[in-house]
């Protein structure tokens, strides 16, 4: 059974899809009754579980899969032929018991420039989501709120964000003030950092990893590094913290030729974050 807080529905084929969404959400809610009839209007017919495929056949927006040579005017916007949707992801769990602080340094920080968080809005705003306690050895500690942030990012690793200060900030004070467990598919580097270590069954799970799979087939250099088997996780270059491989501690680790210099938070300030000076 995969749990409602271990899981994202892009790792898994579609019928684990159907039947993941099922056990989150009753068979009459919209998520069920859109994903069974796009299933249908597929042209495959819903025949009961488990229906079997790949999750990009769920993201059915109208024919856009099946659609005719039409000099690619109705592809979908995910297909890697165009260049459609373009953004990168911030998630993280945040206990109930710390939530209230979590919420209130956000509000200040936001007080200070109210701006700051509009870019969001491009991708839908943050979505918010509660979760229960997991006794999976990745799973949540305790009962938390999840935060879904999505935001535009540029192709271009050295350009920086709109207001790349405060959504760093934002990010600094969830996994490091208030220590939040991170979507372990959803996140840049600096996300990871000592991540496993927040989990207090992680050497059992490390344990079962080994006996399942000694030879390290389902491994790659990634996982081992957000485990914390392997270093790594974090790559210092010029540029290195626009695109969280890095925290800042050097001006050269975000834009100074475009102004963006590292600096302190302005709520956090232990965090260190590319700030845009209009002059020195």
């Amino acid at each position: 059974m995969i749990h409602s807080s271990d899981a994202s529905l892009g790792e898994y084929p579609m019928g684990v899809q159907l039947q993941f969404l099922w056990f989150i959400s009753p068979p009459k809610s919209s998520s069920y009754w859109f994903l069974r009839h796009a299933h249908i209007y597929q042209g495959f017919g819903f025949t009961g579980y488990p229906v079997v495929g790949f999750h990009n056949r769920v993201q059915a927006s109208g024919t856009c899969l099946d659609s005719l040579e039409d000099a690619r005017i109705t592809t979908c916007p995910w297909d890697s032929r165009v260049k459609g949707l373009f953004f990168h992801q911030t998630t993280f769990s945040i206990s109930l018991s710390k939530i209230k602080g979590f919420i209130e340094d956000v509000q200040r920080l936001v007080a200070l420039e109210p701006r700051a968080l509009c870019v969001l809005d491009l991708y839908n705003g943050i979505l918010m989501r509660y979760l229960t306690t997991s006794n999976a050895y990745l799973g949540k500690q305790e009962d938390v709120l999840d935060f879904d942030i999505s935001y535009y990012r540029s192709k271009d690793p050295m350009s920086p964000r709109l207001f790349e200060d405060f959504l760093e900030e934002v990010e600094q004070l969830a996994f490091f003030k208030y220590g939040a467990l991170p979507h372990w598919g959803k996140n840049r580097n600096v996300a990871f950092i000592g991540a496993i270590n927040k989990y207090k069954n992680a050497d059992k799970f490390l344990k079962v990893k080994q006996s399942y799979d000694q030879l390290g087939l389902f491994s790659s250099e990634w996982t081992d590094q957000v485990l914390g088997l392997k270093d790594g996780l974090i790559i210092v270059k010029e540029g290195c913290a626009l695109e969280g491989l890095c925290i800042c501690s050097e001006d050269i680790h975000c834009a100074p030729k475009k102004g963006f210099f590292c600096r302190p938070g302005k709520i956090y300030k232990d965090a260190r974050v590319c700030t845009h000076l209009s002059s020195r």
